[in-house]
This record gives C-alpha cells, structure tokens and sequence, in this order.
C-alpha cells in the first residue's frame, strides 16, 4: 500500500473537507462531504459519546446514504453544527426526498473542549450558539485540500500529555481501490510513547509524515492514570472508500477502523472516552477481487487512522495560552514531507 497523491482522505474521489475555527472559542468543525449521497455507517467503542443522527445509520434503517458528516468540538453544544450543515445542504436543494420537500441527511460527533482555555462564554439566547455558523462555514469551504493540526474541530484538541489536533491519512491497496482516514485527537490516551518524542503508531508509517522517528527503542509497562475526568475526552473519527459497498459491510469497515485507535493512542475505548469511527464508501468504484479485497480494507482503514492520529499531534501548532506543549514545541520543528 502506498499514499494517495494528498494522503488526504480526500484522496477518494469526489470527497471533500470543510474546516472552520473561532480562535477565542479555542473550538471548530470540520465537515465532509461529496459531489453526490454517499453509505455512511458508524461503530462506537468508547464509554462517552456524543452523537446526532446515528441510529439511522444502522442497516436496517430506511434512509441508505447521506450528505455529510461532520465532526465538532463543543461537547454537546457542538451537535449544533449540524443545523449550519443541513442550511449548506437546503440551499443546494440536496436531502433526503419526501415529496416535494428534500431533508438533508447529516449525522455527526462531537468531541469536549469546553476547559482548553477558550471564551465559552457566548450569550444566552437562542441564536448565539457559535455552532450553526462554523458548521455552516465549514460546509462552504469544503474542498479536496484542508489544513491539519490545529485546524477545524481539532483546533481546540488535547490529549493525555499533548496537544491534540485534526488529522487525515490515505492508502491505495494494490487492486487501485483508496482508502482514507480523518480524526480528530482529543483522547485521554498518548499518541507518544511514555516521555519519548516516538509515536505508537510509527509500525505504519510512510515516508516522514510524522517525523520518521521510528518505533521507541523500549515501550514502557506502567498502567496508566487517567489524566481527564468523565467526558472530557475523544478521538472521533471517520475512514472511507470509493469502492461500492452495502451499509452492513461499511459498519465492519468502521468496527475493524477501531484497531487504528488501539494502535496510535494508549490506552483507547476507555469508559472516558467517547471514541467512534464513521465510515463512508461512495460506490465508484467495484471490487475486483471481493474475498481479497474486502479482507484488506479493515486492515488498510485501521492503519490509515493509527496514521492520522499521529499526524494530528504532529502537526498541531502552538498558540498563545495553550495548556498543554504540542510535540513541535517538546521535541522540536515539524517536518513536513
């Protein structure tokens, strides 16, 4: 496997990301979308999620595809993105149709940052929720290139010891189909290994995309402490494919994803965590060989995300009144490949 020309999940064709950030909220939204519906599933593993629109992802649901994801900060505040999405939508007269009235299909998860040190304090009325805005300004600007890091729903992100962020992998499988990945960091785990600038995930990774360290030379065995209370930590994510695939095989794309998550952060899925794994396939492409195939997309998903995880903190930048370093600011300037 290899990375596609971005190593963006963008990659896949035909999908685009969207990412808007208020730097005084110290919080965003990344949004994902594409040039037509699309199967979506979802698997959740952790203990603490916050979620919009998920059950109708299941198979047996009515509605079979989607217009977007999105994914946000805020805690349970951010599931107001979705509303700024579904406006994005509404004015491309896109949805779900019911007769003559079309209802956009946007489910969504969210991730806690509400004490990174940003102003939360928005006035109290219906309308001043930040939400709807950055969510409907990050539909607007979705498109094949988006920033990583600090950037979109991660920009506000933390993690066990460092600054969490925004990221995105993608792989081509040697039948030609893409897979990729997008996650947001805010886990109460460590992409790093003990004190070491090494991350977990380092096994998978191509070329420098985080820094070319390799793995650590010894992985420490202390059972580890919690270093967040309940709720305030989450990865979410979402892997893709441009192959065809029902919305029952899209659920075990996203069920086997989840090893990603075990892979890059320590510990993962803990009763803390609200981690979840979206998956999207948009149907362009067949499968060649479906034995083969199939049994090399939950590999190729898992590691596209271990690969996103650490390519968020690596490329989270600092900011002035930050509460935690990032892993530029500890252990020295990002290389960017």
């Amino acid at each position: 496997m290899r990375p596609g020309p971005r190593n963006l999940i963008t990659d896949i064709p035909g999908l685009r990301v969207g990412n808007a950030h208020d730097a005084d909220l110290r919080s965003g939204v990344t949004v994902l979308t594409a040039d037509r519906p699309f199967v979506a599933s979802v698997h959740v593993m952790g203990g603490a999620p916050g979620t919009r629109e998920t059950d109708l992802l299941a198979p047996d649901r009515m509605v079979q595809e989607v217009d977007a994801i999105f994914l946000s900060g805020g805690s349970a505040f951010g599931l107001d993105a979705g509303a700024g999405v579904m406006a994005g939508l509404r004015a491309q007269n896109r949805g779900f149709a019911v007769g003559p009235v079309r209802v956009p299909i946007v489910p969504g998860a969210i991730v806690f940052d509400l004490l990174n040190g940003g102003d939360k304090d928005w006035p109290d009325s219906d309308s001043a929720s930040p939400y709807p805005a950055l969510g409907r300004t990050a539909f607007d600007a979705a498109a094949p290139d988006f920033a990583l890091g600090t950037a979109g729903a991660g920009f506000g992100a933390m993690t066990g010891t460092l600054k969490g962020g925004l990221g995105s992998a993608s792989c081509v499988l040697p039948s030609g189909l893409t897979v990729g990945a997008l996650v947001v960091v805010n886990a109460l785990g460590q992409a790093t290994v003990g004190e070491t600038p090494h991350f977990w995930a380092a096994p998978w990774e191509e070329g420098t995309e985080f820094g070319g360290l390799g793995p650590a030379p010894m992985a420490p065995q202390d059972a580890p402490l919690p270093r967040k209370r309940l709720g305030e930590a989450t990865t979410i994510a979402i892997v893709g494919i441009d192959a065809a695939l029902t919305k029952a095989q899209a659920h075990r794309l996203a069920v086997a994803a989840h090893d990603g998550i075990a892979r890059a952060l320590v510990p993962a899925h803990t009763p803390l965590d609200g981690d979840l794994v979206f998956s999207v396939a948009t149907g362009a492409r067949g499968m060649q060989d479906p034995l083969t195939d199939t049994f090399q997309l939950g590999h190729a998903a898992a590691t596209c995300l271990a690969r996103a995880i650490a390519r968020a903190v690596y490329r989270a930048e600092p900011l002035p009144g930050d509460l935690q370093p990032t892993w530029q600011g500890r252990f020295g300037p990002v290389k960017k490949p």
